[in-house]
């Protein structure tokens, strides 16, 4: 019997090498597969995003996806890792982070914004006290 298991994102970027940088050293991921200077699967731990340039790879991408597209990582220790991460999210231009907050919800969550718009969601149930 066949199973699913697990969702891997597939980025559109408009410059890999751009793309790459802020995964690796912004956000921390490792490059897993670079092919041909269009294609890269980075992971951190179970996490895994697959980066296409623009223009490159079969069949059509979206004319327009900037802002339309988003993920939502599940994480322990949101927290930390915001502080983790912060000295490298303070130099990004304005509007691209949202530190940590609750959610109505009950999550506890911290927003980034690719180089391309790609909106990623971290976050962590909110403990019940």
């Amino acid at each position: 019997m066949a199973a699913l298991k697990q969702v891997t994102p597939m980025i559109w970027v408009k410059d890999l090498n751009v793309s790459l940088d802020f995964y690796t050293r912004v956000l921390g991921f490792s490059v897993g597969l670079l092919m041909d200077g269009v294609y890269a699967y980075m992971t951190w731990g179970p996490v895994a995003f697959r980066l296409l340039q623009d223009g490159a790879g079969e069949g059509e991408k979206p004319s327009d996806h900037t802002g339309q597209l988003s993920c939502y990582v599940d994480v322990a220790g949101l927290d930390d890792l915001y502080a983790e991460l912060k000295p490298a999210l303070d130099p990004l231009p304005p509007g691209r982070v949202r530190a940590p907050f609750n959610q109505d919800y009950g999550q506890r969550e911290f927003h980034v914004i690719d180089p391309d718009g790609f909106l990623i969601f971290f976050g962590e149930a909110i403990k019940a006290g």
